[in-house]
């Protein structure tokens, strides 16, 4: 794969010398387009024709982006733009951009005009007596023929926000008036309640819903043209693929951190507040915990370098602002703080450090029931971490193998590991981590276009954990997770437990920096940003796709999403399912001969379980409510509305709020140590546990695990 991959480039680079000479790098936005399509057309699964048909799915991606909910472009300009609806595959070939240039100028001033229009609603009360409906389906909607069309669609949608909050407000005074009517009448120290009116309500409703849009349209009118052209590439290479992505230098950085777990920064999380920014959280054991000083709700209002002059933020976008903090270990960054708590402006030095995000990484429990050998071992995986740029960063498939060796020293008689809301990550990690628990053989097929597959094998005959385990997916399990449970169905290996399937997501992406297509030619074609290609796809060692099917459990557990079409079906333009050959794979560990009777028995326990009918029930009632789109702008509508829905939600408020009887659950006695430890990390394992402790899924889970005890 990686010598097919060096002669492509080759080519390609080969391509951008002949092609295009030098003077012709001229236009930075140019040289990202040429260089995209390029990646695309050698190393894409599926490449695609530019052709008419093309241009206009590329067409209706863009519009997407550009005005998805037909807030803000009219018709006379849809149809200015729809010219064009055809000619994005020629300026693709050409490198030319009248159709994105239009498009630009034409949004500008529509925010302009947005705003303007804004302000004059704004200014005035809303009647919330007349009987009218608000559409929030934009597929139902068609743009605005004219300016006063478009008036009426944001006065609506104006009065829709004001009425939610007049309509909460006046839910919470009734709430106080009953409270107050409750308290002793001789508490003279107690505050007077002043019941206010709908027109006060009104009034203070459309002051806060001001000051919203004020931020939003400011935010607005932040965007530079490089989003916008991010957009449009996207809006292109989407046609492709949904996975297939162009990412800036920031968000490639940002997708390193997710998938590593560490950053050297300060250790904040920070959000837009106003012109400044403000701290939402510190990370525990980061630079800004230990030193103390920085504190959430503090905004931050000066940035000033090591050696360097100090930087007034002040209007400063979000991701410039991170950028500026951001830095290499071991240097240090002074921050001008407004202080939340006395609001004092003092400066803040923090010596940059590597930071580790430790609540995405693995973690265990051990789950002990009625049985005295009853000591169940559970993994949460929430991601297939890897650091992908630094040696020794952190890997998933250590973490899990240390987790599986801390359980047995726990002599547990059965693991669970979850993969549920696991969005997938690292390749090799998920192929390392299946091999924890088989001796050899094949994981997965990866195939490339036009070759044969290669297959992924553990190669190490040793076996970690050789007893009996569940794997636990839902609909939002994907990718790597999707890899790990297949091999693991495929081998017979371990039980998969989980809703209708898995997400969907069986292709592969690899990110190639486009600085490379321009290797040498100076510093003028650099920071050009990545190119993310969908290149290969997974399929299982039976030979089936886990694309667009997913994994199907073998035994399903309803869910509140049980009748809604979630997952990689639902992108436009995704990949098909396909079959190809499949390998030669055995396993002598652990199998399970017994699953249909497995899954029969589990079958008849949801059918008697309360909580499970519920659950059902109320997918139902999620999948009606998905349906209706339109809203009621007449407060004693909305009121009905929101009564009657309210009414229909009040018998499943407590679900999944009861504690299962009879099962201890506690951490294992060589992670209590590093818990104690921090303060916020003590309070995080607390809220884990006792969401775990009412948990019907892993209560089902551990009857399986009984079952499969008993059978063997």
């Amino acid at each position: 794969m990686r010598s097919y991959i060096i002669l492509a480039l080759a080519a390609l680079l080969i391509g951008f010398g002949a092609f295009y000479p030098k003077d012709d790098f001229k236009e930075k936005e140019g040289m990202i387009l040429h260089a995209v399509m390029n990646y695309l057309k050698v190393l894409h699964f599926a490449p695609q024709d530019i052709d008419d048909d093309f241009s206009k799915k590329a067409f209706a991606n863009y519009l997407k982006a550009l005005d998805g909910n037909k807030r803000f472009l009219i018709q006379d300009e849809i149809d200015s733009l729809n010219l064009y609806e055809t000619e994005i595959d020629d300026q693709v070939h050409l490198r030319t951009f009248e159709f994105f240039e239009k498009s630009v100028a034409l949004v500008e001033s529509s925010y302009d005009r947005a705003e303007r229009i804004y302000d004059e609603i704004i200014a005035h009360p809303f009647d919330f007596t007349a009987k009218e409906f608000i559409e929030f389906d934009s597929e139902k909607k068609e743009y605005a023929n004219s300016e006063s069309d478009l008036k009426e669609e944001w006065r609506k949608y104006l009065k829709y926000e004001v009425l939610t909050k007049v309509q909460s407000k006046l839910e919470e005074q009734e709430k106080k008036m009953e409270d107050g009517d409750k308290e002793d009448e001789e508490d003279e120290d107690k505050e007077e309640f002043v019941e206010k009116s709908i027109v006060e309500l009104e009034i203070e409703s459309r002051e806060e819903v001001k000051e919203t849009f004020d931020e939003w349209f400011e935010r607005l009118n932040k965007i530079r043209r490089s989003d916008r052209f991010e957009s449009y590439i996207n809006a292109i290479v989407h046609v492709y693929d949904p996975h297939t992505d162009y990412l800036n230098p920031k968000e490639k950085q940002d997708f390193d951190i997710r998938m590593g777990g560490k950053l050297e920064g300060i250790g904040a999380r920070l959000s837009p507040e106003g012109e400044y920014t403000r701290v939402v959280s510190i990370v525990p054991g980061g630079p800004a915990y230990k030193a103390g000083e920085l504190e959430v709700d503090d905004l931050i209002m000066v940035v000033t370098q090591e050696d360097g002059e100090p930087l007034d933020i002040k209007g400063m976008r979000l991701d410039d602002v991170v950028t500026h903090i951001r830095g290499d270990k071991g240097t240090i960054v002074t921050l001008q703080i407004k202080k939340a708590s006395d609001k004092s402006v003092v400066d803040i030095k923090i010596e940059r450090d590597e930071v580790i995000i430790d609540e995405g990484f693995a973690r265990s429990l051990l789950l002990e029931g009625d049985d005295t050998d009853e000591k169940i071992g559970y993994i949460k995986l929430p991601k297939f971490y890897s650091s992908f740029e630094r040696k020794g960063g952190n890997s998933c498939s250590e973490d899990v193998k240390k987790e599986l060796e801390k359980l047995k020293e726990s002599n547990v008689s059965g693991v669970i590991l979850d993969l549920r809301n696991n969005g997938g990550g690292s390749l090799r990690d998920v192929v390392s981590m299946t091999g924890l628990f088989i001796e050899d053989g094949p994981i997965v097929q990866v195939k490339p276009r036009d070759k044969k597959a290669t297959i992924y094998e553990d190669t190490d005959d040793g076996v970690v954990y050789d007893g009996p385990l569940v794997v636990m997916v839902n609909q939002y399990s994907a990718s790597a997770s999707e890899i790990l449970a297949a091999a693991l169905q495929d081998y017979n290996r371990a039980i998969i437990v989980g809703s209708n399937s898995t997400f969907g997501k069986g292709t592969v992406q690899r990110f190639f920096d486009l600085d490379e297509a321009y290797k040498g030619k100076g510093p003028e074609y650099s920071n050009l940003g990545n190119i993310k290609v969908t290149m290969q796809k997974f399929y299982r060692v039976n030979g089936g796709s886990t694309q667009l099917k997913g994994v199907i459990p073998d035994i399903v557990l309803p869910d509140n999403y049980h009748y809604l079409d979630i997952g990689e079906k639902d992108y436009d333009y995704a990949m098909d399912w396909s079959v190809i050959d499949p390998v030669k794979y055995e396993q002598h560990v652990l199998t399970y001969p017994n699953i249909a009777k497995l899954a029969e028995n589990s079958e008849a326990r949801i059918k008697m379980h309360p909580e499970f009918a519920l659950i059902m029930e109320n997918a139902k009632r999620l999948k009606a409510n998905r349906d209706i789109t339109s809203y009621p702008l007449s407060l004693n509508d909305y009121e009905e509305f929101l009564d009657k829905r309210e009414k229909e939600a009040e018998k499943f408020k407590d679900l999944m709020d009861t504690e299962i009887g009879n099962l201890m659950i506690k951490n294992l006695d060589t992670d209590v140590t590093y818990i104690n430890s921090d303060e916020s990390r003590v309070a995080r394992n607390e809220v884990w546990i006792k969401n775990v402790s009412k948990d019907i899924y892993v209560e089902e889970v551990l009857k399986i695990m009984k079952d499969v005890k008993l059978d063997n």
